[in-house]
């Protein structure tokens, strides 16, 4: 028991912080209920993928060794969605195709993601979170424009978090607002 005040931090502790509060902010209830976001769980694998997003897309500015904590995170996940899988009755020789499945989602939405975020065009991040989230269904046009206004937000806001903050394992978002709010609706 003593040994423990001994041990070296290898930063699983920061990363399993940091997956974690990525998942917290993945699960809050109005992304599924003003942003209809389905509470499936493809929906929230891709809430977990935006929020994941949001925490690499911040961590580029850094250093080499400093988006290192990014690997970390991304490695949590793909050991949770493991898990998951597994769970959720998956069998052994199945899980690596569902893992490559996952990847491949996870690279497709930074690809999907990065560069209208960058450019700070609402209109194509809102096509972006139409097509993933919401299956590319016009009648979710609106929720899917006010997701990508709060991406925007989100990822306007971590640019202010010190580096120290995230490698403490904080992730501190504000949660979304409301659909309708001035905050969410820009149009």
């Amino acid at each position: 028991m003593i040994l423990r005040f001994f041990r070296r931090n290898d930063g699983g502790e920061t990363i399993q912080r940091l997956y974690g509060a990525i998942v917290a902010h993945s699960r809050q209830p109005v992304f599924y209920t003003d942003y209809a976001v389905p509470d499936t769980i493809e929906g929230r694998f891709e809430m977990i993928l935006a929020h994941a997003f949001l925490l690499f897309h911040r961590l580029k500015v850094e250093s080499e060794e400093r988006r290192g904590l990014g690997q970390g995170v991304f490695d949590a996940f793909c050991t949770d969605m493991d898990a998951n899988l597994r769970e959720m009755g998956v069998g052994d020789l199945t899980v690596p195709k569902k893992m490559k499945k996952v990847a491949e989602a996870f690279y497709g939405r930074i690809g999907a993601y990065e560069g209208p975020l960058e450019a700070g065009d609402l209109d194509a991040l809102s096509a972006a979170v139409l097509r993933n989230v919401y299956g590319s269904k016009p009648a979710f046009a609106h929720e899917a424009r006010a997701f990508a206004h709060y991406m925007i937000g989100a990822a306007a806001a971590l640019q202010a978090v010190p580096f120290a903050s995230l490698a403490a394992g904080d992730f501190p978002l504000a949660p979304p607002a409301a659909i309708g709010s001035t905050e969410t609706d820009p149009s």
